[in-house]
């Protein structure tokens, strides 16, 4: 097992690049998400109670359910954790560390290499995957329910949607360009289980997909793409989202430089981990708000 999950969110960073970038998503989603950090502070945020023993309460029912093995909590913050920590290669705890200030890129840039475009659209299928498997684990359910998961999608909010445009944004859009949906499905459709054994991102996680062996899962990971395409689109079109507009925002918050898209986006693979630290409190919120309806 991982850490416990009151230290798992008590350890959440308040401010560091990863808060940055989803700070300058906000013109995305505005207002949905808060970086609620700290176990207690999140009981008192979701439920609104101040009665420091039903906290208690809450907290100890909580962490219980966590422990539990029989549900699926602890495999989606695996899941989560995963597939933010493949590509930790390079060194980025310097920039991470940087708080409350601008932090100039260009030197840093030059010395990331980006991933090939059939990589890149590998480690964005499989993390949308990811997304899937983790929302099956956590709300009891198979995890090849892709309809289900598909039909969750429209009330996502807070981190969940966050964490959704994200993905659109920092894994689509800045790497591999305003056509990244079509792009994606071309490439993972012209992908063999051979080239999909080759990928960390899958190595790391492939127990968790569904199929019985690299060809069947990778139809999964295609059908599970396929399936949110529609949802990214409309994304894309009600925002008027482009690869410009996401680092003109992001430029809010760090220096960059807006023609160096692809090491821009290979930066943030290495430097951010979005999906684990919105994962830590999707996973809270879904724990808490269980604890409650429980006590």
């Amino acid at each position: 097992m991982s850490k416990p999950i009151f230290e798992l969110v008590d350890e959440l960073p308040t401010n560091n690049l990863t808060v940055s970038m989803l700070n300058s998503l906000d013109f995305v989603a505005p207002g949905e998400w808060q970086n609620v950090v700290g176990f207690v502070n999140t009981i008192k945020t979701v439920t609104g109670e101040t009665d420091e023993s039903l906290i208690q309460a809450i907290g100890e029912r909580a962490i219980y359910l966590y422990n539990d093995r029989s549900q699926g909590y602890q495999r989606a913050m695996w899941l989560y954790q995963t597939v933010d920590r493949t590509d930790k290669a390079l060194g980025a705890a310097a920039f991470a560390n940087k708080v409350g200030e601008k932090i100039p890129l260009l030197g840093f840039l030059n010395s990331i290499t980006p991933k090939a475009d059939k990589a890149q659209t590998i480690d964005l299928c499989l993390k949308l995957v990811a997304e899937l498997v983790a929302f099956c684990s956590i709300n009891g359910i198979p995890g090849d329910s892709i309809g289900d998961f598909v039909a969750s999608l429209g009330e996502y909010s807070g981190e969940s949607l966050i964490r959704m445009v994200a993905l659109v944004c920092v894994d689509g859009l800045i790497p591999l360009g305003p056509d990244f949906i079509s792009k994606a499905l071309s490439t993972i459709s012209q992908t063999n289980p051979q080239e999909l054994e080759q990928n960390t991102t899958f190595q790391n996680m492939q127990e968790a997909i569904p199929g019985q062996n690299s060809a069947s899962k990778l139809n999964f990971i295609g059908e599970s793409f396929q399936s949110v395409q529609g949802w990214m689109s409309n994304l894309v079109a009600t925002n008027n989202l482009t690869p410009q507009k996401v680092v003109q925002n992001l430029q809010n918050f760090v220096e960059i430089a807006d023609d160096k898209l692809d090491y821009l986006g290979a930066f943030l693979d290495v430097a951010t981990n979005y999906y684990e630290h919105t994962g830590t409190q999707t996973l809270a919120r879904r724990l808490i708000e269980r604890a409650v309806a429980e006590i």
